[in-house]
């Protein structure tokens, strides 16, 4: 039994910490739906400031499980009871003062370090922050990761060397530390890294916890010297708690509960080897090795070791600790206490949509695979057609060739658009990672991607119009000639519109471009591309799919563009020369109900829809809750927490309790 002053001390230093802001856990428990299962078992814990705690288990333990639910990340398909508090304020939708780091952070790979938390920085701190301060805060965060060595370098993609794993597992901390948050939760900061460099970004974490914050790492199986940098231990085994309370207490709990750690053994390794039950897998199997036998806790199962040092925790002094600083943390949250953010007031969406412009044009120049490669392919088969169609004239041989020169154009174009798909979904995994963290919506991305893009498919525009009309001397006026090209522009934009689309909704490069594939031809099937549009079965085909392609509207306002006006040789040279609006009506079978400029009015229909399409998916898709417990939430913040769709069982129910007082016990 703890003595009274020194429930005094403790009750003091939770009020220290609820001033400062600390984390606490009650009850959590997570059960997924389907299949059945408790992945996270009454879990009850606090993070305090100042003190760097680690998260340890076996794979499949529920450390990530945890660490999700603290941030409020868990997917929708799960079922959450508990309490998390922060600085005694109940966690919130969203919170805007914890930031959660995953083991795999996605970046564009073309920005250097320094560019990347720019860009960061200018998308998530307030406006009122002018530029010097922002590029102070950057450079701060740079110097305190030790990162100015690789500052100006670029991070790396499938062309381009970059940074090393452990510089981008420092950077991937440094832009969730931007904006000053008072919780930080990493799940497996060192995966994959050497010894050195998992040291390195652990003493980083110290450094950040030492500066007054909450830090909570998830971490596999530590080396000796980084377990000694860890002030507080939770082990977790098959979502039960086994070990909570100081990292240097650790070793004396196993010891008293009759598994003492060999002298010479990691005590990670130790723990670990007491409580996965993987181990029992092993010795089940018909060839032991001689590791298996070398174990210290010969001739017991691992599921009983397990079961002893849960039963040994719930009966142990650190159980009875850790429950009483939660009831004094508790019995101070009952006041008012509220975290004043360090970097109050959020960004405009003005210069959210500037910043992300820039940044996705930057990235857009230098990667020569995203337009560049396109941009050329686009000109070799311009001057390939040009080629195959050299002038033309017209005589009654180039009728026909007119048709066929304007479908190989715009089948060469739409097929090349598939170049693309890959880079669109890498950046779509960038705009995934970022807005889970709330950095900034999707309007904003779609509008960016617009306008970053625009440039672009001018130049690719201007080139195949420039070399096609050059060589192939198509209806040579200058009014269509610039036709042709806003033509052709708002069908790339079409395009690039409706391969976002396929991109957002594939969870591969190989599903979309299958996907893709699919979709295009289905669009230029039922367009004058391959048959005339009377010819077509009037169901599904004719209405209402010539009515939704794009190549339809294209392929059948271009052939306007350059067949009206224009007169042919008969095939008898005694009748009169055959018009342009003949052609179009008995061979190419366009309709002339209705002007080009029409044409070219849906293809912008098209395209406003295809972005409107765009913006939707990505606000339902791939999110961690249901649309409707989103707007929910949207609507009442304070509930959005417990709400659900299914009345036999809420998807997130967090239980009240009072709070108990020191008297009681």
């Amino acid at each position: 039994m703890v003595k009274r002053d020194e429930i005094v001390i403790m009750k003091e230093e939770s009020s220290i910490c609820t001033r400062r802001g600390v984390l606490v856990w009650e009850e959590l428990t997570v059960e997924a739906a389907r299949p059945k299962k408790k992945l996270l078992n009454n879990a009850t814990g606090s993070a305090l400031p100042g003190r760097l705690l680690a998260l340890m288990g076996p794979s499949g333990s529920g450390k990530t499980t945890l660490l999700r639910s603290l941030s409020g990340r868990l997917a929708g398909n799960v079922v959450v009871t508990g309490n998390v508090v922060i600085g005694g304020k109940k966690r919130c939708f969203k919170c805007r003062e914890v930031s959660y780091v995953d083991t795999e952070e996605l970046f564009l790979g073309t920005l250097t370090v320094k560019e990347t938390l720019a860009y960061s920085a200018n998308l998530r701190l307030p406006s009122r922050m002018t530029r010097e301060e922002i590029s102070k805060v950057v450079e701060e965060t740079i110097i305190q990761l030790g990162l100015e060595e690789c500052a100006d370098s670029r991070l790396g993609n499938w062309h381009l060397r970059g940074i090393s794993s452990g510089e981008k597992k420092r950077l991937s901390i440094g832009l969730e530390i931007l904006t000053q948050p008072h919780v930080l939760l990493l799940d497996e900061p060192t995966s994959g890294l050497d010894s050195a460099s998992a040291f390195y970004v652990i003493q980083t974490l110290c450094s950040i916890a030492n500066d007054g914050k909450v830090v909570v790492c998830s971490i596999h199986q530590p080396s000796n010297e980084i377990f000694n940098l860890f002030d507080d231990l939770l082990l977790l085994s098959s979502g039960e708690t086994v070990y909570f309370g100081e990292a240097k207490m650790a070793l004396k709990f196993f010891a008293d509960a009759g598994f003492p750690c060999p002298t010479r053994r990691n005590p990670s390794d130790h723990f670990l080897l007491c409580v996965n039950l993987e181990f029992d897998v092993i010795n089940a199997a018909p060839m032991r090795s001689e590791l298996t036998s070398s174990n210290p806790v010969t001739g017991k199962k691992t599921e009983d070791i397990r079961a002893t040092l849960i039963e040994c925790y719930k009966n142990s002094e650190q159980m009875i600790n850790a429950r009483r600083r939660i009831q004094c943390l508790k019995s101070n949250f009952q006041g008012d206490h509220v975290i004043k953010s360090n970097v109050s007031g959020s960004t405009s969406c003005w210069k959210q949509l500037y910043t992300l412009t820039h940044r996705s044009f930057l990235n857009m120049s230098r990667d020569i695979g995203y337009y560049w490669l396109r941009i050329f392919f686009y000109s070799l088969a311009a001057a390939g057609i040009g080629l195959f169609f050299f002038h033309l004239g017209t005589d009654k041989d180039s009728i026909l060739a007119r048709g066929k020169c304007v479908s190989f154009i715009y089948g060469f174009i739409i097929c090349l658009s598939f170049g693309g798909l890959p880079l669109f979904i890498e950046e779509l995994k960038v705009f995934y990672g970022e807005r889970s963290k709330g950095h900034y919506g999707e309007a904003v991305f779609v509008l960016s991607n617009i306008l970053s893009s625009f440039p672009f498919l001018l130049v690719t525009s201007f080139c195949v119009v420039a070399i096609t009309y050059s060589m192939v001397e198509l209806h040579l006026v200058l009014a269509q000639s610039v036709f042709f090209f806003l033509n052709l522009l708002v069908c790339l934009s079409v395009i690039e519109g409706c391969l976002m689309v396929v991109a957002s909704l594939v969870p591969n490069v190989l599903m979309g471009i299958g996907a893709a594939t699919g979709v295009i031809l289905f669009m230029m099937m039922c367009s004058p591309i391959f048959r005339p549009q009377p010819d077509l079965p009037k169901f599904f085909w004719r209405y209402p799919m010539s009515y939704l392609s794009f190549a339809t509207w294209a392929v059948q306002g271009q052939l306007k563009n350059d067949m009206l006006g224009l007169e042919f040789d008969p095939v008898i040279p005694v009748n009169p020369k055959i018009k342009g609006e003949q052609v179009l009506k008995l061979i190419f079978g366009v309709s002339l109900n209705h002007d080009k400029w029409w044409d070219i009015t849906a293809l912008v229909a098209l395209f406003i829809a295809h972005r409107l399409i765009l913006f939707l998916v990505l606000r339902y898709n791939k999110r961690q809750i249901s649309p409707l417990r989103w707007f929910y939430a949207k609507v009442r913040p304070r509930y959005g927490e417990g709400f659900s769709l299914s009345k036999k069982q809420p998807r997130i129910a967090f239980k009240k309790q009072q709070a108990v007082p020191l008297s009681a016990e």
